[in-house]
């Protein structure tokens, strides 16, 4: 196995290297201009697409990356992606509690929305959604692993239930 990672490490350090080999020699790219409002169908879609892209990453990370008390908090990393998306996009994502305790005050849910979403997502519900002035907003469960849930509980035995936390993506609309 040590091996492995080895190669692994090496492929990822190579490939870093030929990335920025070929990124110096590419002229500079603009951002991508932020997508426009639209119908609240394709909202739904996309919040759907982006929430399926999320929770892939966050999986990915976990699987591969993140190693107890050695590194950022996967779900934290994906924070810089939610920025990202953001400030170039105007799409809104955020981590909420539903039936763990928050890791961070940030993740509690605030808003009206948030808390209803949680509780809906807590009574079993996969998505709750919402269109008010001009935003469609998407909570999405998230079923957390046992490794999730004895951070969020503090506890190595995994609950009777099963934990959730959730996902909200918001973006503007446009209707007709």
């Amino acid at each position: 196995m040590p091996n492995l990672n080895r190669r692994l490490l090496s492929i990822a350090a190579l490939s870093l290297i030929a990335l920025g080999a070929v990124r110096a020699a590419e002229p500079e790219v603009p951002a991508p201009a932020p997508s426009p409002a639209t119908n609240t169908a394709a909202a739904r879609d996309r919040a759907r697409v982006l929430h399926a892209a999320y929770i892939s990453t966050l999986d990915a990370i976990h699987r591969y990356y993140f190693r107890a008390n050695q590194a950022v908090l996967p779900a934290r990393a994906l924070e810089d992606v939610f920025d990202e998306m953001a400030e170039t996009q105007q799409i809104e994502a955020r981590w909420i509690a539903v039936n763990t305790p928050a890791m961070s005050i940030q993740h509690e849910p605030k808003t009206p929305f948030e808390r209803q979403a949680a509780s809906a997502i807590a009574a079993g519900r996969t998505e709750f959604e919402q269109v008010e002035s001009g935003v469609y907003r998407r909570a999405g469960a998230i079923a957390l692993a046992d490794g999730c849930v004895a951070c969020h509980m503090g506890s190595a035995r995994p609950p009777n239930t099963q934990r959730y936390a959730g996902l909200v993506i918001s973006m503007p609309v446009v209707e007709p």
